[in-house]
């Protein structure tokens, strides 16, 4: 079950690790959040990979999805949001209100190492974005 972000950044920690750019995902789960499908939607250069609702709930809705959790990495390994973060992610919320496709999260992953929270990831549910 994907419900909780620590357990979504450690299903993705494999995907992510040593990746040298810009890589955003999203998780399509079912009732009980659990993986129906992982689907890449973007691959960005080494500082941007921005992701538009159409691509993401495209996936949604084509792998029949009632939820969703977004995933980027950050290949400097501080997973603070930029502003473009913040704001794809407040246009995914209402575009997931538009589709009634639960917008479980997005999470930014990183490595503890280079975030000073020492978590490693963040997540914009847990901050109060969504």
């Amino acid at each position: 079950m994907l419900n909780r972000p620590e357990l979504i950044a450690a299903y993705m920690a494999p995907y992510v690790r040593g990746l040298e750019v810009e890589k955003f995902w999203v998780l399509c789960l079912n009732r009980k959040n659990r993986l129906k499908k992982l689907v890449e939607v973007t691959s960005g250069t080494a500082t941007s990979a921005l992701a538009h609702p159409r691509e993401v709930f495209r996936s949604a809705v084509q792998y029949g999805a009632t939820a969703i959790a977004c995933v980027h990495n950050h290949p400097s390994g501080d997973p603070a949001p930029s502003a473009a973060d913040v704001q794809v992610t407040r246009q995914l919320r209402e575009a997931a209100r538009t589709v009634d496709i639960e917008l479980l999260d997005h999470v930014v992953v990183g490595n503890a190492g280079a975030d000073p929270t020492g978590l490693g990831f963040y997540s914009f549910r847990s901050s109060g974005i969504l």
